[in-house]
């Protein structure tokens, strides 16, 4: 268990430095661990230089100047385009002039706005409570009618048999999908 251990450590160690080395190279500066301490005198002549961090250091939110992230926009992002807010503002205040022109104007009502786009409106709407009547004796109708099938048919096969037989399953499914097919006419007639 310790060498897994000791070999893990010499592993994450080689990482590091190699890490270290990348870092270094992307930066353009001497390595970490290769930096002479003669080099921490000169810093009067590093302020001379421009800072590194500045000079190759790139992207949208870093800050070279206070080393951090940029925290909000230098110009606003919508500045000089209309956005869908302006835009209704303006379609709700040019709608607010022209109610205002058609009040002032005192012009007689158009016939034409008023008019409703299909005619025969009324007339459907006062013939629909006349056919509610009539729907409900059309649907007594069919029923009465498929009764005396069903009745007619059960007296035809007692008198051929003698015997008291219910309808047979071919007329009572017949008698169904004629009762169907007259629903189907009357809704395609409405």
């Amino acid at each position: 268990m310790s060498s897994n251990h000791a070999t893990l450590d010499a592993a994450a160690t080689d990482r590091k430095a190699r890490l270290a080395k990348l870092a270094a190279l992307k930066r353009k500066q001497p390595e970490p661990e290769t930096m002479d301490e003669s080099s921490a005198p000169n810093d009067e002549a590093q302020d001379s230089t421009p800072d590194i961090s500045t000079k190759y250091l790139s992207g949208r939110n870093y800050d070279p100047e206070t080393r951090g992230p940029k925290l909000g926009f230098d110009q606003d992002p919508l500045d000089g385009r209309d956005t869908l807010e302006a835009q209704a503002a303006e379609i709700a205040q040019a709608t607010a002039e022209q109610a205002k022109k058609d009040e002032q104007a005192d012009q007689p009502i158009d016939l034409f706005k008023l008019q409703p786009k299909k005619p025969n409106w009324d007339l459907k709407r006062d013939l629909d409570e006349k056919m509610n009547v009539l729907n409900v004796r059309t649907q007594n109708a069919i029923a009465r009618l498929v009764r005396q099938r069903i009745e007619n048919a059960q007296r035809a096969a007692k008198g051929k048999q003698g015997e008291d037989v219910g309808i047979e399953g071919e007329m009572l499914v017949e008698g169904i999908h004629v009762r169907e097919q007259e629903g189907a006419d009357e809704m395609d007639e409405d």
